[in-house]
């Protein structure tokens, strides 16, 4: 292979002359962790940008999941989804709750709420969807079945940045939201992630949590866990947040490219924009039919690989698939078969804001061949 390898994402990166006079600055006041400046800026400014009333930092996008669970004192039995990356059950089973997997809509591969009631039993305390691809879920079907039941709903948002509906923010639904800003996200601080709250006594409450529950100097409110972001990941967010909208519009650009050459090739399937939503264009999946296409998905997705083209099986296997959530008998195949079909037939193509034209070119050129 001489052709040069094009990967699935690339990191949004700070301007490297502005990053460094923000070391600079925090090198001059020695304060790099526990919640300084460059801390207090960064979440007030994602806070404005993704209109939100209230958003705690995190080291990474796990954390703040675990951390909701603990907040919300969540136990028992949790509603999701096996058609996410494995944090979101992880998250479940570190805090001792059982997942129960419910299939997903086939139009979006965000959980199906017409299957939420049916796996509601009385030891149910709580739903954790996703916002798969960061497509947005059937908030107020879901919102409805949590306040029939009395139930609190979490969302993995991981994928979400910046979406709304309406206007409105994505991230305002639930009791709840997490966000991942791991390198390969549209918003990245290298590592790192956010919990959305909606009130203030939330968040000093998930403030104490991250900080191992310390009130003050000498009270501890509550058995917490460290998971403090630092004062150098969030000046570098700081900087990626003036260019987040001129990467989402690249973004865009690549996925009206891969939608106008892709349309018409027979066996290859994908989602357009839905009304009304502002899309961040985090991923751009695409869905083999083998029969019509004349290829597995495992065949194109190797084709694509020996021809330098990087794509992703996102997500397969299932989460519900793996050793330690395989025996739950929300698990069976029979019980998912949507979650089944898509992830055995889909593929992530390359998407991040600096592919060039020739980069897609070659891409659309190895799915059409």
């Amino acid at each position: 292979m001489n052709k040069e390898i094009i990967t699935v994402t690339s990191p949004l990166l700070p301007n490297l002359d502005e990053f460094t006079d923000s070391l600079k600055e925090i090198w001059g006041s020695k304060w790099i962790t526990n919640n300084g400046q460059f801390h207090q800026k960064l979440e007030a400014a994602l806070a404005e940008y993704l209109k939100v009333p209230y958003v705690s930092l995190f080291t990474n996008g796990t954390l703040p999941l675990l951390t909701a669970l603990q907040a919300l004192r969540i136990t028992g039995e949790v509603i999701t989804t096996p058609y996410s990356f494995v944090a979101t059950t992880h998250a479940l089973w570190w805090n001792g709750i059982k997942p129960v997997f419910v299939d997903i809509d086939p139009s979006t591969g965000n959980i199906d709420p017409q299957k939420i009631e049916a796996a509601i039993t009385p030891r149910t305390t709580a739903i954790l969807p996703v916002h798969v691809y960061g497509k947005p879920c059937d908030t107020e079907a879901i919102q409805s079945i949590a306040d029939k039941y009395g139930l609190k709903v979490i969302y993995d948002a991981a994928h979400a940045f910046g979406v709304e509906v309406n206007g409105e923010s994505l991230l305002n639904a639930g009791d709840m939201s997490t966000l991942s800003f791991h390198a390969t996200k549209v918003f990245n601080t290298i590592e790192g992630g956010a919990m959305v709250m909606h009130d203030e006594k939330t968040k000093q409450r998930i403030d104490y949590l991250k900080n191992f529950g310390f009130a003050n100097e000498i009270e501890v409110v509550g058995p917490g866990i460290n998971s403090k972001m630092d004062e150098i990941r969030s000046a570098y967010g700081l900087l990626n947040l003036k260019q987040v909208d001129a990467a989402i519009a690249a973004r865009q650009k690549v996925a009206v490219a891969y939608r106008k050459a892709l349309r018409n090739v027979d066996g290859i399937s994908f989602w357009d924009d839905m009304p009304g939503v502002r899309h961040n264009y985090s991923y751009f999946p695409i869905f083999v039919d083998a029969e019509k296409y004349g290829m597995t998905r495992d065949e194109l997705y190797m084709k694509m690989k020996d021809q330098g083209v990087w794509s992703r099986r996102y997500f397969y296997p299932l989460i519900s698939e793996f050793s330690t959530y395989r025996g739950l008998e929300s698990s069976r195949p029979d019980n998912l078969p949507n979650a089944h079909r898509m992830a055995d037939t889909v593929i992530c193509l390359p998407m991040h804001h600096a592919l060039e034209e020739n980069e897609i070119d070659r891409i659309l050129e190895s799915i059409a061949r």
